[in-house]
């Protein structure tokens, strides 16, 4: 198993998108960009993939214990911080209002079809 794949696998499992990930990294002084980040999520045999190194990846795990633990001056419960990201990506989402409009451009002027080829029983 590759850095890539240690890296990707932890990017689904913690539901971390680019921006919490530069952040994660800006934690331990490590600077990255997004597009730089976006190679190592690519496919192997895609143009513009990189592979990820070993000092990509552990910047990235130090950065993630100060995340999800905290400081030792300002500790952290990481069920709290994992939790609170989850509301947050939930409240985040817009809720869909697709019925609602359906409803609002239903014609409600239908009357009763009476159908000319009704079958004799």
């Amino acid at each position: 198993m590759s850095n890539n794949d240690i890296f990707k696998k932890l990017r689904v499992a913690l539901m971390l998108r680019d921006d919490d990930i530069v952040e994660i990294l800006k934690l331990v002084d490590f600077k990255i960009s997004k597009s730089e980040l976006g190679a190592f999520f690519r496919k192997e045999d895609h143009p513009n993939y990189m592979a990820c190194g070993d000092q990509v990846l552990r910047n990235f795990l130090n950065g993630l214990v100060i995340y999800l633990r905290g400081s030792k001056e300002n500790p952290k419960n990481p069920g709290d911080v994992l939790m609170r990201k989850q509301s947050a990506a939930k409240s985040e989402r817009p809720k869909p209002v697709y019925k609602a409009l359906q409803r609002k451009n239903m014609d409600k002027d239908i009357s009763t079809v009476k159908y000319k080829n009704k079958k004799k029983s």
